[in-house]
Order: C-alpha cells, then structure tokens, then sequence
C-alpha cells in the first residue's frame, strides 16, 4: 500500500473531548476493496462500519471526511443513474439519511459525508454499510481524482453519543490512487548555461492528467541542434519508470539547442530547450518555491513533494511552503532535516520556510524562505494548533511579522492565495523583494503594479502554489484552480543558496506560467548611470557602482532624459506577442510578423476574474459561429480541465464553458472565409459582431467587467515559425518617479512570462 501521511505531522486539532479511551468503545471501518486504482477511473468502494461498545444512540451518525484538494466527483444521493452516486444501509431496520458537503468539517478534511441514524439505535456489531459510486441502479460509479496519491483516505469519525462531537477512529482505510497510460511525452532542459557548463535532461511520459506514468517504456533516439557532449545516441526507457535523467551533459561552443526525443520510427515525441549556451557571468536556475503537501492542506508527503521537485519535474530550486496555523512543531522540525536532506548546492538547492497566512485584514497571505535550518517560526495564529506553548512567539499581523524577522537571513515574498496580500498594509523593502503574480490560483500582475505608485520596487516572481504534491508541474486537474502553476528563473552565477539568495536580494530573475523560456532584458543608457546594490530606499549606504547597461531587477539612477530597452526571447513555443511596458503603461506591443503575414486563424481569448478574494473565479460560457464559412481546424488555448466543455460542435460553431482566474484562455480556427463572412460571439458576459475581414491584427476587445475580465478577438497568420525574437525600444522616461521598465511575453500555446522591472529614475 501507499504511503500515508503521518497523523502526528498534521496540525488538524481534533476534539480534545471524548467519550472514553478505549478505542473498542467507538466501533471499527473496513474498505472493499483496496489496493491501487487509475486517475480519474470508475471505481465503486464499500464501507463498512461495525458499531463499537458503546453503540449509537438515535440521530448519532457517522462521518466520512476526505482531504479538501481531492478533485474526485462531489457525492450525491438524489440521481441513482449518475456519477458519484452514494448509498447506505444499517444491519438493522433503523433508518439512516446522508449529507454531502463540501466544506462540511474542519481544515484539511473539508469534504464531509454524514449518515445519521433516525428512529432507532444501533448496539454492538451491527453495521452501517456505505456504498460509494452505487452501480445497482445505473450510476457508472465514483470518479476519482485527476492526480496519484500513495496514501488517499477514507477517514471515519464517530458521534456515538449524538452530541455534534466528532472523534476519529483509529484506524483509517487507504487506497492508491496511480497513473493512466501515456497521453504525451515531455522532455526538459535548462534555458541558459556558459560553455562547458555542465546540465541534465529530464524525460518523463505524462497520463492525460498530467501525472508521470510508469505505463511507459521504448527505444529512443536524439536529435541535438548542437552537439552536446555526453548525449547518448540511444535510450532505453524501461516500463516501470517515472522519469529518466541524463546528467554530466556540456556544450563546448555558444549557440542554442533543442533536443528531439524521437521514437525507433524517427517521430519526434518530443522536443526540449530552448537552451541558450553563452559566455557570461549567469546562468539560468528553475524552481518552484511555493507549494504544499499532506501535512498541511495539500496531498501526498513532504518527502513525496521533494522527490517530485528533483525526479519528476527536474527543479533546481524548490521550498515547501505550509501554511504556519497548520504546522506543528513536529512538523516544522521534521522539514527542516528534509531539507537539509535534500539541498546539495551544485544540483538542487532547497529553502527551509512556511507560509505566513494571515487574512487580507491583517496584511494577506507572505512566504517566508530562510537562507539555514533551525530558524524560529512565527505563526500568524494557532489556529489549528492544539500545542499553545510557544504562541508567544506568533506575529498576528504582516508588519509584525516584518518586524520580528528583523536580522533574519531571509526573504519574503507577496502572494495571491484563499487570501490575497495587500500590501498597501505592510511591506518591507528589505526583506519582500519579489511578489508572485501567477500560480495555480491564477494571474495577478495587480500585485506587482499595485506597488508601483507607493514607490515599492519588487521583481517578479511565478510558482504553484500547488497543494497536490506536484511543485514544478502543477496541473490544475477538473478543480476550481483554472491554471498550470509557474515557474522563476533565477539568472545567478551558482546554484546555491547563496547564489539564489543574492539572486532574489537583487531581483534578478522572471517569472513564467509554466514554460522554461528563455529572456533577456537589459536597459541601455547613453552615458554613465548608478546602479544601487540595494535600493538605496532601505538601505541609504548600499554599494554603488557607474554603468551604462543595466538587467531586470537592477535599480539606477541616470540624468538622462531617454533609455534604450533591449529584449531577446527564446521560447519553446511560436511568439505571439510581446508587451513592453513602463510601469502599468504598455509603451509598445511588438509582434514578430506584420498585418501582410496574417492568414485564416481567428482567436478567441476570455480572460480576468471577478474579484481580488477567494471567489474571484469568473464563469465563461459562449458560442462562437463563424457564419458563411466553414471551420478546417480547430485547436484550443490553456483548456487545462478536460471534462469541461471546448469543441468545435459543428461546421462552423464553436461552445465552451470555462473558468478563469486572472489568466487566460480561448482557441483559434482556421476558417475557409468568403467576403461576406461574419463572427457572431455571444457569451454570459457579452457579445461581439464582426464582419471577418475586419478582424485584424489589433485586438477587438470588449470590457466585460470584474477584474481586468475581457473577451478578446484577433487574426494570427497560418503558420508562425517565430520562436526567437531580439527587439528594442527607445523610450523616454518619466521626471520624478520611478520607471519602472518590463515586458511580458505570451506564447501561442497559452503560455507568458514576465521581466523583473528595470527601476529607473532621474
């Protein structure tokens, strides 16, 4: 069986109360049957209780309760013919009723089922039997979950003496949740490495849901658009694997590489990089710093978790980021020696830390990464936290908690969780260096420029946020989180602590939705300009030095009244656009083909959310008919959730229901267009009518509310083969203020990334 997350790890405070001591007193629970079931397969389970010593009393009840991530299919009792359809029945004539609800218990087992007793008792040995995904009438059974869980359980409280009062039973019932076969092959390099700098090359095949599947195997060979030394000509990938890593790779000259993985038939199953080798001061280090596991709100163990960022998703920088009202002091300790375990500078460097998660009222939600083990947590509560001998310790608000972290060697970033940060509240210049933008929960570029009037200068920073033990390659799966979790470049001399400490101290990275592209930013001036260690806001005596070229992240002061901005991008992906911006001012959209490129592919992009708070999900429902022509293909944009509807329905209409989140997504069709074509656009959120010969290279957008929620219209050309751009701007720079100069950059495929700014001022 799999593996389970230990109960002494999880800060979950059950009642201190109960009944009597021995367990015999509440009775025991069998699962049939057990062992390892496919994602996302229909399985039908019984549960059986058998009543303990003390029996149960009418209307006393039992209750089911299941980890909030789980994506499996919400129980119901009202449709016998449909899925996830429950069922229970006493050994007696007593009558039992079922309640399911979403959050019907206590963090992390938010998903409750209750079966309470009516008109009767229930003595010693006799059984309640709970039937989960019911088959006798017609239900085709019990989705389970997208994603592979060792240990997925079913946890039994008991309220024998009808109190309202919850206790658990000791033993708890588990399956294996593994993955389905291969729907698609990944291959993963780093994006910029010096000369003879040695890398690795991860490969993986990934089940549709976007789990490492071990129904994998066969002969492969590569094909390497620069020679790289130490590739293999060939590779054995045995059934049963999960991944494979290729280490001690090198490339002797500068140039880029992408790496076709292709199969004994010479089809490219694959493709890897883009890899930038280059002379310079950096390289590019990927990481994923944010995200949780079992022992808090999350799935599967923190050493699962670990294990994934190195295996599985190729890392070379991770951190786990428990939300502190949850972490126990056995936990906190037992995170530490992991990572001590796992950090080995030069391969994978991991961050001791934890997820300050104060509510918006009191400063929102912060990550706290220390640079050595052993460091003091401060909580923001001890909210589920039955051990209060060290509350003293906890900083209940953000400003406190920057207080207190005073002389620490660390740094926090802001982040857009169930909370939000809001950093009007507290933010220290010199420990919150970076607010993270995008993760699984979505796209919050609003953090970040939320700042720039209040003179903050922060860089961009993307994770996951992931709570399904899968940091680096968090698919949102069929939940409410709408989008694949991000990635940060870390562009530094070495991969250690150090090294990414003063990476992140100095803003030198970017972020991305999930891609591992490539980016160059730098700011050119006609004459010398000082570049501040620091920002010398914080720290008045921070080293300066006279330069006429600067990188993201840097800050300098110039007299000058202009500044050349120079770009270079090398994506995995064609380019679609890239938006140069000062501030929250877009100086420039720059695309790499003109109006005369553009051929038969219209795009349809729906984007925003509703709020800043946890409901922020917008609804997306609509139908696109594109009238007097026909649709040849059709290909959709970030549509993450399988089970929710985007097809081509007809000849020439388009359906979809979809959420998002701050991101995006949309489609694109290639249609057979005649003079007197039209595009009728109709959703909950509005409608756009266009003659087709009108659509063009410019956006037609209509403003539909929410937060920045909008439903865009353009042309692309038929087929775009630009991956590699290298653009500049001349710009002229705002008196008295910071500028603060960035881009970001979307990919065809649904993917961006974001620059640190460049803040300059005069």
């Amino acid at each position: 069986m799999g593996r389970v997350v230990a109960n002494e790890l999880v800060g979950a405070a059950w009642p201190s109360a109960q009944p009597g001591v021995d367990p015999v007193l509440y009775g025991h629970v069998i699962l049939d049957p057990v062992g390892a079931f496919e994602a996302r397969s229909l399985q039908t389970f019984r549960l059986i209780y058998t009543v303990g010593r003390y029996g149960i009393d009418d209307t006393g009840s039992i209750r089911v309760v299941f980890r909030f991530m789980g994506d499996w299919g919400a129980f119901q009792t009202s449709d016998p013919t449909g899925y996830n359809y429950v069922t229970a029945h006493a050994s007696t004539i007593a009558q039992l009723s079922l309640n399911y609800a979403n959050t019907g218990h206590q963090r992390p087992w938010f998903k409750s089922l209750t079966v309470r007793l009516h008109g009767g008792y229930l003595s010693e040995g006799d059984t309640i039997t709970i039937v989960f995904g019911d088959t006798s009438q017609g239900s085709p059974g019990m989705k389970m979950q997208t994603f592979c869980e060792p240990g997925f359980e079913f946890k039994v409280l008991a309220d024998v003496c009808a109190v309202g009062h919850y206790y658990p039973l000791p033993d708890t019932p588990h399956i294996s949740i593994v993955p389905g076969e291969v729907h698609e092959w990944k291959a993963v390099l780093p994006s910029l490495r010096r000369p003879g700098e040695v890398f690795h090359l991860g490969i993986k095949a990934e089940d549709k849901w976007g789990n490492p599947t071990d129904q994998a195997s066969g002969r492969f060979k590569f094909r390497s658009s620069h020679p790289v030394k130490g590739l293999p000509e060939t590779l054995d990938y045995s059934l049963g694997e999960k991944s494979m890593v290729l280490d001690n790779l090198w490339v002797e000259e500068s140039g880029i590489v992408r790496i076709q993985v292709q199969d004994e038939s010479g089809t490219c199953v694959a493709e890897a990089g883009p890899l930038l080798i280059q002379e310079g001061e950096c390289s590019g280090y990927w990481g994923d710093l944010h995200g949780q596991s079992g022992e808090s709100i999350g799935l599967t163990t923190s050493r699962d978790y670990f294990e994934f960022a190195r295996n599985k998703s190729f890392l070379d920088v991770t951190g786990h980021q428990a939300n502190d009202f949850q972490v126990n002091n056995a936990f906190w300790n037992y995170l530490n020696e992991l990572t001590a375990e796992y950090h080995e500078d030069g391969r994978f460097v991991v961050f001791p830390g934890y997820e300050w998660s104060g509510n918006t009222a009191v400063g929102g939600d912060r990550n706290v990464f220390f640079r050595d083990e052993g460091r003091q947590i401060r909580r923001s509560s001890h909210a589920l936290l039955e051990d209060r001998s060290d509350i003293d310790t906890d900083a209940p608000s953000a400003a406190q908690l920057f207080e207190d972290l005073q002389g620490e060697d660390c740094v926090v970033y802001a982040h857009v969780g169930g909370r939000y940060a809001d950093i009007t509240l507290a933010h220290d210049p010199c420990l919150e260096t970076s607010m993270e933008i995008h993760s699984a929960w979505g796209t919050f570029e609003w953090l970040l420029t939320d700042g720039f009037p209040l003179g903050h200068r922060s860089g961009v920073v993307c994770n996951s946020d992931g709570h399904k033990g899968r940091p680096g390659a968090s698919y949102p799966g069929a939940s409410t989180f709408g989008a694949y979790g991000g990635l940060t470049c870390f562009l530094t001399n070495d991969l250690t602590r150090d090294g990414i400490f003063e990476c992140l101290r100095r803003r030198h990275h970017y972020g991305t939705t999930g891609c591992r592209m490539h980016m160059e930013v730098s700011v050119q001036f006609d004459q010398d300009a000082t570049v501040f260690e620091r920002d010398p806001n914080a720290f008045p005596y921070t080293k300066r030095s006279k330069s006429r070229e600067v990188i993201m992240g840097d800050i300098v002061q110039t007299t000058a009244s202009e500044a050349t901005l120079k770009l270079s991008v090398l994506a995995h992906s064609p380019i679609e656009r890239i938006e140069v911006r000062n501030g929250t001012e877009v100086l420039e959209i720059f695309r790499p083909y003109t109006s005369a490129e553009l051929g038969n592919r219209i795009r349809v992009i729906w984007s925003g959310a509703e709020y800043r708070g946890r409901g922020r999900q917008s609804s997306w429902t609509g139908r696109a008919v594109f009238r007097d022509c026909r649709i040849k293909q059709f290909s959709k944009i970030n549509a993450w959730n399988h089970e929710r509807r985007l097809e081509r329905c007809s000849r020439n209409t388009v359906e979809w229901d979809a959420i998002t989140t701050g991101n995006f997504g949309g489609f694109d069709v290639w249609i057979n267009e005649g003079n007197a074509a039209q595009l009728d656009l109709t959703t909950n959120r509005g409608t756009i009518r266009k003659t087709l010969e009108t659509v063009g290279l410019e956006d037609t957008v209509l403003e539909a509310g929410g937060l920045e929620r909008q439903l865009r219209v353009f042309r692309l050309p038929d087929e775009n083969p630009h991956r590699e751009v290298d653009h500049e701007l001349r710009i002229r720079l705002k008196p008295n203020c910071d500028n603060p100069l960035w881009i970001c950059v979307t990919t065809e495929d649904g993917f961006q990334a974001w620059s640190s700014p460049v803040f300059v001022f005069q």
